[in-house]
């Protein structure tokens, strides 16, 4: 097995009609990576009084303790592609009760609608690996480029590193059904590395066998 990540082919309207159509059932599909996106933001150690991004943030999971870390004089934003994961969150962000509603936004990650240094930190989950190769990094560089000098990155993601029989089939069955296995497994942490950020933290586990990279870094 060589050493690159698959590539990402579906375009972004295909992947924002997809994620259209989950929206309603993906917080059922999506239970098993709970445990992962909780120790992503234990990680991360979002603080009260910051100001704190999440792309993708899809039904508004993680948002909703990202909003209570950073309490009443913070800021919580959560953003996604796809306004049917939007209006999902919406719902979820009413039943928490949050003092402070943090406001939605549908955009795509390479074009992050922010001024630059408006976050002290950005989280995502399960997101940078549905990114085709070549936009990764430019992704990066808007995150680095929204958040202020010493702010931080937290990232989940499906990984790549030690490789074995799970990433392989993983892989094959991305090439195979791309509509459906949309994301791949990529190295996150030299991704990270490579777009100038410092590692502050990084975790290696594991889920049913497939390698995951929970990171948090910062920007210098």
């Amino acid at each position: 097995m060589d050493n690159e990540a698959s590539r990402v082919n579906r375009p972004r309207q295909a992947a924002r009609a997809a994620y259209n159509r989950m929206s309603r059932w993906y917080d059922a599909l999506a239970r098993w990576e709970r445990r992962f996106v909780d120790a992503g933001l234990r990680t991360l150690a979002v603080q009260e009084g910051k100001r704190v991004l999440e792309i993708g943030c899809g039904t508004g999971y993680a948002l909703v303790p990202i909003a209570r870390a950073a309490g009443a004089s913070g800021l919580a934003v959560g953003l996604d592609i796809a306004e049917g994961m939007l209006a999902m969150a919406r719902a979820r962000l009413e039943r928490a009760g949050l003092p402070r509603r943090p406001p939605l936004m549908m955009a795509d990650a390479v074009a992050l609608p922010f001024a630059d240094g408006t976050f002290d930190a950005v989280f995502m989950a399960f997101t940078l690996e549905l990114f085709d190769t070549p936009d990764i990094p430019v992704m990066l560089a808007e995150c680095a480029r929204v958040l202020r000098l010493g702010g931080r990155l937290g990232v989940v993601a499906l990984s790549r590193e030690g490789g074995g029989g799970m990433v392989w089939l993983y892989e094959w069955a991305h090439r195979r059904w791309p509509v459906w296995v949309d994301c791949r497994p990529i190295h996150a942490r030299r991704a990270l590395e490579g777009a100038g950020f410092r590692i502050v933290r990084a975790v290696e586990t594991r889920m049913w066998g497939l390698p995951v990279e929970i990171v948090a870094a910062a920007r210098v």
